[in-house]
């Protein structure tokens, strides 16, 4: 029912758009969008955006109807018919539909409009759909053949996105270091492709050998990566390329263009025309984003004044980089005095080629100039971190015009003007942290998140703070009604009380009783501490009446069973005397010691060694003693006295991984008699 609807929407919509365009009536579109009100506003969406993108399809062939076509497509936008991104999704489908050649041409009308891409309506719609179309452009052309169709394309997204928009910047200063410039050939083949010098008009000889050959081209890389001059060998084989290279320029002056012979013959009868530099530059048409390596080529390319340009104003950039503060520039990369003084006299040379270079060489090296002047402005706003540009508004001049009209209408002297306060500049983060540092504070960037941090700048101190114990009191945790409900609440109050009541380390010597039973005793033993330092303290304060004395004392005496019996739960075990890994430690007298040393017998030193002790008091214990059984028993003596952890159990476990069975058998008896002793004392 959906796709029927769809396909009705859709022939209707098409018939429609075609009536609209011929007639330029988009009003009539409008009427027949708003007739269709039964269907939804995304279903007549969806239907007119495939309808212009099915029609546009069939003008391939002749641009003037693309362009009309987008632009009743834009048209269609306004009147909210369809998204805002409806004409940039027709340039991408015609793009990808015809050749590069028509490609380039369409791409026109896409410069022309870049004023409607930037408004507020398309451009949060369409940037990334433009900024794609783009992209996919990009891929299909040759950086080398299409060269300045990948310029305009890269020259529009410049146009269209705002200088801070984050994917066109370079934030953290990274160098392309994939542009690598390939040269030298074999050394058989240097003699002959390489000439021995070059002459001009005036006598001026340049020497080219192999060895000027590689040093010039081997300062490519260190304009592709400048951060290799803050390594001392490499700054010293860069000042060596460099100074070869210089001298070479220096010796090998260029002169200015002569004119031609028919030129200078007609110069006394006709008046020369004078063309400005930059028409000059724009009719020759020459520019070479990247230069040829073939060392024939050398000689011809140092007698080309604009080759001589390039390489001087890359020293120049590089000079600048390197002397001047980048954020994300490592702590390492610094000049020393030697190398700064050395660049400020090689720039004064550099300076000098320039202007010696002709055409305009004096006027070219002021360009120069002033080009890296504006650089260093481009440098700050990134160390700043790229803040987004807005033109200043004249904040008066609205209310000096209304000003102005009432009091015409009055007749009244107008009002001085009022100037407003200008915005104090924001100051750098890096003073803003250093100033909180030297008071002690935090500096966050957020005034919430400063404000927080601040409140107690001892972190270790701010987590001990009584705010931030979210644990219950045990008291309050034994009492509350619903935590009885949660299946971990016996667990947590085990916690609770390992954690804030020594009852937990009572000794346990008698039969278990149920978790739940012994936390209500645990409960009312801390109730009736609580009662005990009360009376105490109000003893200690006020002296009791004797009435007052034999009533309480009758009201103890009626609960001195039931705290008899809590104190007897409170020394019971939590488990029965069957488990005989959780027994706790018993007093082992001499008289058992040494009814256990005849069954470890001779194996005493085995057992001595699983204990702990070394050769000299195993020695030790038979020096004092004659006896195996009396070596035995000073064994067990001193390992009851000495270890925290010594216990019939723990013994009976090392027994029975020696493989000692019969040993680990009879402490195992004696275990299970004192137990039986014990339990019997419980129960008189």
């Amino acid at each position: 029912m959906a796709s029927s609807n769809f396909l009705v929407l859709l022939k209707t919509f098409t018939d429609t758009i075609n009536q609209s365009y011929k007639t330029g009536n988009i009003d009539q579109l409008k009427a027949e969008y708003d007739a269709q009100a039964g269907s939804s506003d995304n279903d007549r969406k969806a239907a007119l955006h495939q309808a212009f993108r099915d029609l546009l399809l069939t003008k391939t062939a002749d641009i003037p109807a693309i362009e009309g076509f987008i632009n009743f497509a834009v048209a269609a936008c306004r009147l909210e018919m369809t998204s805002p991104t409806i004409p940039v999704v027709l340039l991408g489908d015609i793009f990808d539909a015809v050749t590069l050649d028509k490609c380039e041409q369409i791409f026109t009308y896409v410069e022309n409009n870049v004023a409607t891409w930037k408004e507020d309506f398309f451009f949060t719609a369409c940037k990334h759909n433009l900024l794609r179309m783009c992209n996919d452009l990009l891929r299909r052309l040759s950086r080398s053949q299409n060269t300045v169709f990948c310029g305009r394309i890269l020259l529009f997204l410049a146009k269209f996105f705002p200088f801070s928009e984050r994917s066109g910047l370079n934030i953290i200063s990274e160098f392309n270091l994939e542009n690598i410039t390939e040269y030298g050939v074999e050394g058989s083949e240097m003699g002959d492709q390489l000439g021995s010098s070059e002459e001009n008009g005036t006598g001026n000889q340049l020497k080219i050998d192999y060895n000027l050959y590689c040093k010039f081209w081997a300062l490519q890389d260190f304009f592709r990566n400048p951060n290799q001059c803050y390594n001392k060998v490499q700054w010293k084989m860069f000042a060596a390329h460099a100074g070869s290279v210089m001298s070479a320029f220096s010796s090998f002056k260029l002169e200015e263009p002569r004119s031609s012979s028919s030129s200078s013959t007609s110069k006394s009868t006709l008046t020369p025309m004078k063309i400005p530099l930059e028409e000059q530059v724009r009719e020759s048409g020459h520019f070479f984003a990247k230069f040829l390596t073939n060392p024939k080529l050398l000689s011809l390319q140092l007698s080309d004044s604009n080759f001589r340009r390039s390489v001087l104003v890359q020293l120049l950039i590089l000079f600048q980089y390197l002397n001047s503060t980048v954020k994300f520039k490592a702590d390492s990369h610094c000049l020393t005095q030697s190398q700064v003084d050395w660049l400020k006299e090689t720039e004064v040379k550099v300076y000098k080629l320039i202007e010696e270079s002709p055409p305009n060489g004096r006027k070219f090296a002021d360009s120069v100039r002033h080009m890296l002047s504006r650089e260093e402005l481009w440098n700050s706003w990134k160390n700043e971190g790229c803040k987004e540009f807005k033109r200043p508004e004249a904040a008066g001049s609205s209310t000096t015009t209304a000003g102005a009209v009432s009091t015409a209408a009055t007749g009244e002297e107008p009002m001085p003007a009022v100037r407003l306060p200008m915005k104090r500049p924001r100051r750098a983060l890096g003073d803003l942290i250093k100033d909180s540092t030297k008071q002690g504070k935090f500096f966050m960037g957020n005034p919430e998140l400063t404000r927080l941090w601040n409140t107690c700048p001892d972190n270790l101190q701010a987590c001990k703070g009584e705010d931030r114990n979210f644990l219950p009191s045990l008291e309050a945790y034994l009492d509350g009604s619903k935590d009885k409900q949660d299946p971990s609440f016996e667990w947590r109050a085990l916690r609770l009380l390992a954690r804030q009541s020594p009852h937990f380390f009572t000794l346990f010597n008698s039969p278990s009783y149920k978790v739940a039973d012994y936390l209500e005793s645990v409960r009312k033993k801390i109730q009736k501490d609580k009662v005990d330092t009360k009376l105490e303290v109000v003893q200690e304060d006020t002296p009791l009446q004797s009435e007052q004395g034999e009533t309480e004392g009758e009201g103890f005496g009626a609960e001195e069973e039931t705290d008899q019996m809590d104190s007897e739960l409170l020394k019971t075990e939590q488990l029965t005397p069957e488990d005989k890994n959780t027994h706790k430690t018993i007093t082992v007298s001499r008289q058992q010691m040494a009814e256990l040393a005849p069954s470890i017998g001779k194996d005493w030193k085995r057992l001595a060694t699983k204990l702990g002790y070394n050769a000299d008091e195993i020695q030790y214990f038979e020096s004092e003693n004659v006896t195996v059984a009396d070596q035995c028993r000073h064994l067990l003596q001193v390992w009851f006295e000495d270890d925290m952890d010594a216990s019939l159990d723990q013994l009976a476990y090392y027994l029975e991984g020696l493989e000692m069975l019969t040993a680990a058998d009879a402490v195992k008896q004696m275990i299970a008699a004192l137990s039986d002793d014990k339990v019997e004392e419980v129960s008189d």
